[in-house]
C-alpha cells in the first residue's frame, strides 16, 4: 500500500493545481489560434507548446538542468535569439521603397509614438489596487506598441524579466490580429477621397544605395544611440549580406535555416515563462489591454501623420500608409493595400506602404535603444 501510494505521488496527476491546468489551457488556445486560424503560426506553436511542457508538474522543464530552463538562460537570458531573429529578419528585407522615398522614415518614427504614450498608461496603472509596475516593467510592455516581437523580447528580458510571457504573448498576438485591429482605425481617420489617392512611381535604387544604406543606418546609430546598436546591427548585417551580393549562402542561411531553428527555441524559450505563477495575475490582463491600446495609438499616430505630411507635400501621399509604420512587416503593408484596393480596385499600394513599414522595424529599434539607455 505505501508502495502505491509513493507511486501516486510520483505521477503528475498527483501533483497537479488548478492554475497550472488553466495556463496548460492557455497554451492549447494558442495552439488553436496558431494551427486552425493560422495567427502567427511560426512562433505561436513553440509558444503554446512551451506553456503546456512548462506546467507539467515533476516534469522540471524550467528548473535548472531542465531543457527549456537552459534554452531561455542562454537564448534569452543573454539577449542572443532576438538579435539572430533580428539578423534573420535584415535578411529578407528590402530597402529600396524606402530609400526611393526616404520621406516614410517619418512614418515610422511617427507610428512609434504608441510605444511613449503606453509607457505613461502603463505607470498611471500604478493608481488602480493590484497594479506595481516599475519604470523597467513599464518601458518592456510600452515596446509591445512598436508591434515587433523580437524587440519586445529583447527589451522584456533585459528589462523586466518576470513579465517576458505576458509581453510577448501581447506582442505577437496583437501582430497576429494585425488585419482586424488597423482597418477600422484607418478608416476612421481617414475619408474615401483620401484612400483613393494614387501615389506616384518609385524611382529605381541602384546597387550601391542598397549596399551604403544598411552601413549608414548602423553608423548613425552607433554614434547617437549605442544603446540601440545590437538590435540595429544584426539587422544591418543580415540586410548587408542579401545586398552586397557576394555572399548568398550566408544570407539564405540567415533567411531559413538559422532563423527557423532560432525560432523554434525562441518560442519554447518564451513559452517556459508562461508558467501559472507569473501568467495568472491581474498585470497580465492589464499588459494584455494595454497592447491593445499601444497598436491602435501607434496605428492612428501613422495615419495622422500621413495626413499631415500630405498637406506640405508637393506629391500626393495616401494618408493610408501611416498605418504601415508599425513594424508588423510585411503584414501591416499588406493591409494596407487591401483597403486601399478597397476604395480604388487599380490603387496599388504595397510597394509604397513597404517603405514606412521597415521604417517601423528601425523605428522599434531605436525607441528599445532609447528606453534602455534611459532606464536600464
Amino acid at each position: 500500500m505505501e508502495g502505491l501510494q509513493t507511486l501516486w505521488a510520483s505521477t503528475a496527476l498527483a501533483n497537479f493545481e488548478w492554475a497550472q491546468l488553466v495556463m496548460m489551457g492557455v497554451g492549447c488556445v494558442l495552439l488553436y489560434l496558431a494551427i486552425s486560424k493560422k495567427f502567427e503560426p511560426l512562433l505561436l506553436v513553440p509558444i503554446g507548446f512551451g506553456a503546456v511542457l512548462a506546467n507539467i508538474p515533476m516534469a522540471g522543464f524550467t528548473e535548472p538542468g531542465g531543457l527549456l530552463y537552459y534554452v531561455y538562460e542562454i537564448g534569452i537570458g543573454s539577449g542572443v535569439f532576438p538579435l539572430l531573429i533580428f539578423m534573420g529578419v535584415g535578411a529578407m528585407t528590402d530597402f529600396g521603397a524606402l530609400i526611393a522615398n526616404p520621406k516614410m522614415l517619418l512614418l515610422g518614427a511617427a507610428a512609434q509614438f504608441g510605444i511613449f504614450a503606453t509607457l505613461f498608461g502603463a505607470i498611471a496603472l500604478n493608481l488602480v489596487p493590484g497594479f506595481e509596475f516599475t519604470l523597467q516593467d513599464a518601458s518592456a510592455i510600452a515596446i509591445i506598441g512598436g508591434a515587433d516581437g523580437p524587440t519586445a523580447i529583447f527589451l522584456a528580458s533585459k528589462l523586466s524579466p518576470d513579465l517576458l510571457g505576458a509581453i510577448a504573448v501581447a506582442a505577437y498576438s496583437y501582430m497576429a490580429l494585425v488585419p482586424i485591429i488597423q482597418p477600422p482605425i484607418m478608416k476612421a481617420l481617414t475619408n474615401e477621397n483620401e484612400r483613393q489617392i494614387k501615389m506616384e512611381q518609385l524611382r529605381t535604387v541602384t546597387k550601391k544605395e542598397k549596399v551604403l544604406f544598411p552601413l549608414a543606418v548602423l553608423f548613425l546609430s552607433a554614434a547617437f544611440l549605442p544603446a540601440a546598436a545590437p538590435l540595429v546591427g544584426m539587422f544591418c548585417l543580415g540586410n548587408l549580406m542579401k545586398e552586397c551580393g557576394v555572399v548568398d549562402r550566408l544570407s539564405n542561411t540567415a533567411q531559413n535555416e538559422l532563423i527557423n531553428i532560432v525560432t523554434i527555441f525562441l518560442g519554447l524559450a518564451v513559452g517556459s515563462k508562461l508558467s501559472a505563477d507569473k501568467f495568472l495575475t491581474v498585470e497580465t490582463l492589464g499588459i494584455l489591454a494595454l497592447g491593445a491600446v499601444a497598436f491602435s495609438i501607434g496605428t492612428a499616430a501613422g495615419v495622422i501623420m500621413a495626413k499631415i505630411m500630405g498637406k506640405f507635400s508637393s506629391e500626393p501621399i495616401n494618408p493610408l500608409l501611416g498605418a504601415a509604420g508599425v513594424s508588423a512587416v510585411p503584414m501591416a503593408a499588406r493591409v494596407v493595400n487591401k483597403v486601399g484596393l478597397e476604395s480604388n480596385p487599380h490603387n496599388f499600394l504595397l510597394m509604397h506602404a513597404m517603405g514606412p513599414n521597415v521604417a517601423g522595424v528601425l523605428g522599434s529599434a531605436v525607441a528599445a535603444g532609447i528606453l534602455l539607455a534611459l532606464v536600464g
